[in-house]
């Protein structure tokens, strides 16, 4: 065999692995364009896990014055409930003063007024006689000092 004859032998073997190689390269090359777009990826998926982190924080700080409003509402809560249970004693002693001291004079006072307003009433009707007759005396009165006034 000639070394023309080797060498193209050679090249016939080699034929297939020149193929592989490319197929290889082929792949490479797909390879390095899915590992770009897998970069691409993992710098948005970067960039969006950056901004979960800020969103993160931000909710903390909104948690951590959200607990302290709650602290506080409960501060002003426990307050309130301390002044309404001072209110619920002050009302139940307004009730006893009522009750024992305020109504039985209210009473007393209806009572004796009540009883005054019924003498009163009766007597009304006297009054009113006793002004008629003062007036007939007035006027008796009156013509008798004409009368003694003209005799004298």
């Amino acid at each position: 065999m000639s070394n023309h004859e080797l060498l193209h032998a050679i090249s016939n073997m080699l034929t297939p692995i020149r193929e592989d190689i490319r197929g290889i390269k082929k792949d490479m090359q797909d390879m390095k364009s899915d590992m770009e777009e897998l970069r691409e990826d993992i710098r948005e998926l970067k960039e969006d896990v950056r901004i979960l982190k800020e969103d993160v924080q931000i909710l903390k700080e909104d948690v951590r014055k959200l607990k302290e409003d709650v602290r506080n509402l409960k501060e002003e809560v426990r307050k309130l409930k301390e002044e309404v249970q001072e209110l619920k004693v002050r009302v139940k002693n307004i009730e006893l003063t009522l009750e024992n001291i305020v109504m039985p004079r209210l009473n007393t006072i209806e009572s004796c007024y009540t009883s005054t307003f019924e003498r009163y009433k009766i007597s009304v009707e006297d009054y009113e006689n006793m002004k008629q007759d003062i007036s007939v005396c007035k006027e008796v009165l009156a013509e008798h000092s004409e009368k003694l006034k003209r005799l004298a």
